[in-house]
């Protein structure tokens, strides 16, 4: 008989691999559209190559473009071909695209429900009666989101007696408290909290997930994880990349709803959040609400203390000279709109009082790079200087999304020779290099925590209102404020005036 202990389960892992993905029927709706295109279709291509989907899986599609079933069948291929992460294996692709229907409707008009409901109730019957799992993904404008809901439930598609349903909602989720607040009214008088998907596609990636693994599966950081020895937290979502072509959604959202309000409040919570009792939906969420409940909103006269905005200008982004955002395609030139934000929050708990979080994105900066940057207090004495040490800094530990995914942990050592001499050093993980394997997709995951019901990684509806709670002061302050935004050049860290947040100490991190 071994006498060898039972090894114990990663409480991280119990659970994921164990929900069954029953039967389902995934309905996108907008699926001609360039999410769908780019990255959801991919994705299911994904799943279907590493046989994640369940084996009798169908797909849906619904948009105004008039298309028949075998057109919508080459374009989904087409689509696949371009953008999936991994050449595409012809034979996989056409088992996953061979039953695939279209329905060619208005998101407004009864009729396409009733087509799409004809179609769910023949791939029931085809499948010897069988009630499949329905998913319904709005993959559409923000303006649809409350119409598709409402017609569904008119067209009695929410419900089932003997199969989930599940609705599927992208970002973003309003743009306002009020917004969010209104859309959550019209969604939950159709559908239950439970078939609700808020989708940010943030939390399915990897490395995002992996803030939670390396808190809560390292006992030697848990001890340090307070305001005791926590100085402050910088989180920075960077991108070199100007607006594009989407300055008609750009100029009327911004940087701060367009990424702190969701993808950077979100990171915030699982740096910041308590060990939940289990790793399931309702108890993660619930951890992450208390976290944004203990920060304080601004009221709209203190924004100027913690909050910062700032246009890009003419510059030169790697060997590239770029035009400044008011010379965009498609921007008005009076805009006022951010391309760079930065603030100030605090979680004002037991664990984080007195800690102050920095969050700052921004368009047509130095870099791409997303990354939580956590700053230990500096040392109370250091007994070296006289001895030519130069540059000792507060021991770092900065967990990088992307675009090098990974973390790493700057410590002061000795310089090698005849002197007591400290420089700092960097201890790194890379993920690629660590698991020899490629990141899957986002919206892989996501999808298939989707079809298995598992909501841990989407965000709940007063997760949602949490958020903006946070913004909402902070949006309509800059409403008032008829001074244009502090500007920055394309290519460098952002506006001068970011300093300001961090009470005059010019501590940021370079990008």
């Amino acid at each position: 008989m071994s006498t060898a202990t039972p090894q114990q389960e990663n409480p991280l892992a119990v659970g994921l691999e164990r929900l069954p993905v029953h039967p389902t029927t995934l309905t996108i709706f907008g699926a001609t559209g360039d999410l769908a295109q780019r990255k959801l279709l991919p994705a299911l291509y994904n799943l279907a190559h590493e046989g994640a989907l369940p084996e009798r899986f169908h797909l849906v599609g619904i948009s105004r473009a008039e298309h028949d079933d075998d057109e919508f069948r080459n374009m989904a291929a087409d689509a696949i071909r371009r953008f999936s992460r991994r050449t595409p294996d012809e034979a996989v692709l056409t088992r996953l695209l061979a039953d695939v229907r279209y329905v060619t409707g208005s998101f407004d008009e009864e009729e396409a429900y009733a087509k799409v409901g004809e179609v769910l109730d023949a791939f029931d019957e085809a499948d010897g009666g069988n009630l499949l799992n329905r998913c319904f993904y709005l993959s559409t404008a923000p303006m649809f989101f409350p119409v598709i809901v409402e017609a569904l439930g008119r067209a009695g598609l929410n419900e089932r007696d003997s199969a989930d349903v599940r609705v599927v909602i992208e970002k973003p989720f309003g743009t306002s408290l009020a917004e969010a607040q209104e859309l959550n009214n019209r969604v939950l008088s159709v559908f239950q909290e439970r078939q609700v998907f808020r989708i940010d596609h943030y939390l399915g990636k990897e490395t995002v997930q992996n803030v939670m693994a390396f808190r809560f599966a390292n006992g030697l950081f848990e001890p340090l994880w307070n305001r005791n020895y926590i100085d402050h937290v910088q989180i920075t979502a960077s991108e070199d990349l100007g607006i594009g072509s989407r300055a008609g959604y750009y100029d009327s959202a911004g940087a701060l709803r367009d990424l702190v309000q969701n993808h950077m409040l979100q990171l915030l919570c699982l740096l910041c959040m308590e060990p939940p009792v289990m790793f399931t939906a309702n108890e993660v969420r619930d951890e992450k609400v208390k976290v944004l409940h203990a920060i304080t909103a601004p009221t709209v006269d203190t924004v100027a203390q913690m909050a910062i905005r700032g246009q890009y200008t003419a510059g030169s982004v790697g060997a590239e000279d770029v035009v400044g955002y008011l010379e965009e395609e498609g921007v008005p030139q009076d805009s006022h709109t951010e391309t760079y934000a930065a603030l100030r929050l605090e979680v004002d708990n037991w664990r984080w009082a007195g800690v102050p979080m920095y969050l700052r994105t921004g368009k047509r900066l130095a870099r791409k790079v997303t990354e939580i940057a956590v700053v230990l207090k500096p040392v109370p004495h250091l007994g070296f200087q006289q001895d030519g040490t130069q540059d000792v800094r507060p021991n770092q530990l900065v967990m990088t999304v992307q675009p090098n995914e990974g973390v790493s942990l700057s410590l002061g050592a000795k310089v090698p020779g005849t002197r007591m001499r400290i420089r700092p050093v960097n201890m790194e993980f890379l993920y690629g290099t660590a698991f020899m394997s490629e990141s899957p997709e986002a919206y892989e995951r996501l999808i298939l925590d989707v079809m298995r019901g598992d909501a841990t990684l989407f965000t709940r509806n007063d997760e949602a209102e949490a958020q903006w709670r946070i913004i909402d002061p902070i949006e309509q302050a800059w409403e008032k404020d008829t001074t244009p935004p502090a500007t920055y050049e394309a290519g460098t860290q952002g506006p001068a005036e970011a300093a300001n947040i961090l009470l005059g100490d010019d501590r940021w991190r370079a990008i």
